[in-house]
């Protein structure tokens, strides 16, 4: 029997981080051995890939070779980002020792877990946007989802269907996702494969657990206070966030020190499908301007964060969105206020991101510097405001906080020129501590009294060039040229030879050195004691910080709104208690700032209400706007429900509180999904969720099947959204001119068209929403336009002139039957007469889903034709 292999012998080194590196298996660990963060094996091959440094090899050729990839640990804040945007948790193993204090191996320990959704650090956050670790649990009836910014301490929660949380995915947008592990496969039916995941035990989703650890974090006793206590599943997704936390090495966070409820009745609701739709602040089209792109003038990092929360979640409050047109107002119309605002804006950092640092212990002096300029910049705001006629601008003048000993004790201990870090010394201005300032002292009189001794030396000595200098090998030494080492002193000892000069130490400078590196190392311990207790003491200031970061970001969102309609000449909407939408000369906001400065955007009336006009139906040929005029519709109305002015003339609308859009085509076929599948699913989920305040926008409905179908299916769409008792607000563009005739047949029905002007040769699209149907589609002029060739084009009207004349023959042809048919439904004695009446009857109409109604108009067509 063969002698059994030994395995191979584990360095103490290797010993270390194999131990470490078992308490972090999912985790990229980054080992500091020296001046390096190393990484081995396959943390050192991803790290080496997502880096592109060099590869290499430890112990090469021998059983316990294993891959290796390093970088200088100076370079940490380049390569980290790197590592964490591509999607990796980043463990930083630190040596918890300096490395002269012991002859054995140096102790090291992980001091911080970075994950895509927990990061502090500057180069991985990006400023004007929020990064959301999010947790989510999955329970019988409703979903709970919780959102954390640990980098500003903004934590909300909220729970509902899988539809509600898809929503607020898309809008939160999160770095990382929190999720049990047995429902790995139930998140990504529901919501996709496009989030980090990171997948925690069951037993953390547990209810008593989540509460216990919520109330211990916020020292209460209750939840009542933060609006939370009836969301079982939200409060169990908040628990699961807090536990992750203390798992990652984040236990400084006393700035989270508020959990929101995101109350899904207070804000207009958007499916994902509008989201995507609209372009909001993200496009499938790299190249695509986005509405925030165009809308955003915040100058603030908390303002720009803020901006983003108001365009996810418009208000539904009149109240509330006519005291932010107010305010807009009244800055529009006082621009010495208005720039007044901007210019102290632009000298206040980001406060939410600064609170966070010093709840963590990694504020910079420097940082503290910007702190006390940035609450400076504050006060004139505040005195301002508070002169302001505006209700709105007053409370928040007043709610201000002058942090006045904060800002005083700041400017007092921090040096004026504080330094980016409190190792690089330097970081507590003169007259602090008594003992230190002596120390210094003693430190900074070094160059002098080093002078007096060489000066001193020279003379006494008589050499002329003799010179006192430092290396680390010898401390301070005195440097004698050859042609003078016969006038050196017998007391002093000699260390070293050069080619052209002997080098000494004496007594006296041996016990000055002692003094010197003595006071300097004092002076950094000192003055880091004094620093981590002045740190601890700016914490209590958090909460009145994080306030302050909340109003200017008010302010700064209002101003950029102000600022948005002197650009771009937005008008003040009037919100009133209607159900009206009515628009004057509308402008779609993003395509408008796309066109050439001398081409005017075409502007649009539309004007919708629940009885008169309820379904605008617009027809018109392809690249002639309509679904320019839907988004715009729906933009308007979301602009307006912010807080902001909009591109128009006038516009009157009651509130909205549902926009629903089908535009565009959004295949999914990568799911198994056809186009017309998902244009199916995406209108059923609008069918199904409609209410009395609801704005539906579709476009092109049906057109992913064969024309007759598709005409049916929009006919009993359009239909459907006509008799439904809420009578939602709905602009229905389509090819399909046949639905013109609704307008004959509904009272709620109004055709409209995108007019064109057909010239001899050409088609010229005016873009003007006119009454009235359009009887052309001009496919084949788009096609002439798209730089088809010739033979094809002329092709194509010869077709199209042979099928209209066909379909002529076909009406003609079908005149006989359908007049046969009318009279046989008028013969009171016909039994299938009574068939079809009672099978009308019996039918619920209210009750019936689309589907559901054209599977019964189905039935009763084999019955009239069996």
């Amino acid at each position: 029997m063969a002698a059994k292999a030994k395995a191979p012998k584990e360095t103490p080194l290797m010993k270390q981080y194999n131990d470490i590196k078992s308490k972090y298996p999912d985790a990229c660990l980054l080992f500091r051995v020296g001046d390096f963060y190393e990484t081995f094996g396959e943390d050192a091959i991803r790290t080496a890939n997502i880096l592109g440094i060099t590869l290499t090899k430890r112990s090469p050729g021998t059983a316990s070779e294993i891959e290796l990839a390093g970088f200088p640990h100076h370079s940490v804040n380049v390569y980290l980002p790197k590592l964490v945007k591509a999607g990796l948790r980043v463990a930083i193993c630190d040596q918890l020792e300096d490395p002269k204090t012991t002859k054995t191996i140096v102790k090291r320990g992980v001091t911080e877990l970075v994950t895509p959704g927990v990061a502090l650090n500057d180069e991985v956050l990006q400023s004007k946007t929020n990064n959301f670790l999010c947790a989510i649990h999955f329970a019988k009836k409703n979903i709970g989802i919780s959102f954390l910014d640990v980098s500003t301490g903004e934590f909300l929660t909220s729970e509902g269907d899988s539809e509600y949380i898809d929503k607020l995915l898309q809008n939160f947008h999160p770095s990382e996702v929190l999720v049990q592990k047995n429902n790995k496969l139930k998140f990504q039916e529901y919501f996709g494969n496009n989030y980090n995941l990171f997948f925690l035990d069951d037993w953390v989703f547990k209810e008593d657990f989540a509460f216990d650890s919520l109330t211990k974090h916020f020292n209460t006793n209750s939840l009542k206070g933060y609006g939370i206590e009836d969301l079982e599943e939200g409060i169990i997704s908040s628990g699961a966030i807090l536990y992750y936390l203390s798992e990652t090495q984040h236990t400084k966070i006393q700035h989270i020190s508020n959990i929101q409820r995101i109350a899904e009745d207070a804000y207009v609701w958007m499916d994902r499908f509008t989201i995507r739709n609209l372009e909001l602040y993200n496009s499938t089209n790299p190249n695509a301007i986005t509405l925030l792109s165009v809308i955003d003038k915040t100058i603030s990092p908390m303002g720009g964060r803020l901006l983003k929360r108001w365009l996810a979640l418009p208000l539904k409050n009149n109240k509330r969105i006519v005291e932010r047109h107010e305010v807009v107002e009244e800055l529009k119309r006082e621009t010495a206020l208005l720039t007044v605002f901007q210019k102290q804006i632009k000298q206040i950092s980001d406060l939410e991101r600064l609170t966070s640092k010093i709840a963590t212990g990694k504020v910079s002096p420097r940082e503290l510097t910007y702190l006390r300029e940035s609450l400076d910049a504050i006060i004139p705001i505040k005195e301002h405001a508070l002169k302001s006629k505006n209700i709105a601008l007053k409370g928040i003048g007043d709610a201000l906080h002058d942090c006045g000993l904060l800002r005083e004790r700041i400017e007092k201990t921090i040096h004026p020129e504080a330094p980016v870090s409190i190792t690089k010394g330097n970081a507590i201005a003169q007259g602090i501590n008594k003992e230190l300032d002596e120390l210094r002292s003693i430190s900074h009189s070094g160059k002098t009294f080093l002078e007096a001794i060489e000066l001193r030396e020279s003379q006494n000595t008589g050499i002329p060039s003799l010179k006192v200098a430092f290396n680390n090998v010898f401390g301070y030494y005195i440097e004698v040229r050859n042609t003078h080492k016969d006038k050196v002193p017998s007391n002093w000892i000699r260390k070293q030879t050069l080619v052209n000069a002997e080098r000494y130490i004496t007594e006296e400078l041996k016990e000055y050195e002692s003094k010197i590196l003595g006071a300097e190392e004092k002076i950094y311990k000192l003055e880091t004691e004094l620093y981590d207790e002045f740190v601890n003491w700016c914490a209590q200031y958090i909460k009145p910080v994080q306030l302050n970061a909340n109003l200017i970001a008010q302010i700064d969102c209002l101003a950029s709104f102000a600022q948005l309609a002197i650009d771009n000449n937005y008008v003040r909407p009037t919100i009133d208690d209607s159900y009206d939408l009515e628009i004057t000369e509308g402008r779609h906001p993003v395509i408008e700032k796309q066109l050439p400065h001398d081409v005017p955007y075409i502007s649009n009336d539309v004007y919708l209400n629940n009885n008169t006009q309820q379904i605008i139906m617009i027809t018109g040929p392809n690249m002639s706007g309509k679904s320019a005029i839907l988004r715009q519709t729906a933009l308007i109305v979301l602009l307006a429900q912010m807080g902001s002015f909009v591109p128009a003339t006038a516009v009157r609308m009651g509130v909205v509180d549902k926009i629903f859009t089908r535009v565009g085509a959004s295949d999914n076929i990568s799911m198994g999904e056809s186009t017309f599948m998902v244009e199916m699913n995406e209108t059923a989920s609008i069918l199904n969720n409609i209410s009395d305040r609801s704005l539906v926008l579709l476009d092109e409905i049906g057109r992913g099947t064969s024309t007759y179908d598709g005409i049916s299916i929009a006919w009993a769409i359009a239909e459907y959204l006509h008799e439904h008792p809420t009578k939602p607000k709905t602009l229905f563009a389509t090819h399909y001119h046949e639905l013109n005739d609704m307008q004959e047949y509904f009272d709620g029905v109004k055709n409209f068209n995108v007019s064109v002007k057909e010239l001899k040769d050409n088609v010229l699209f005016i873009r003007k929403l006119v009454p009235g149907g359009s009887a052309h589609s001009f496919g084949i002029h788009v096609a002439k336009m798209a730089g088809m060739p010739k033979t094809v084009i002329n092709r194509a009207e010869k077709m199209l002139k042979q099928l209209e004349k066909g379909h002529k023959k076909e009406e003609q042809a079908l005149k006989p039957a359908e007049q046969d048919l009318q009279l046989s439904f008028f013969n009171l004695d016909d039994p299938l007469l009574e068939e079809i009446k009672q099978e009308i009857l019996n039918t619920d109409i209210n009750a019936l889903t689309p589907i559901e109604a054209m599977m019964k108009l189905n039935e009763l067509k084999k019955l009239v034709t069996k």
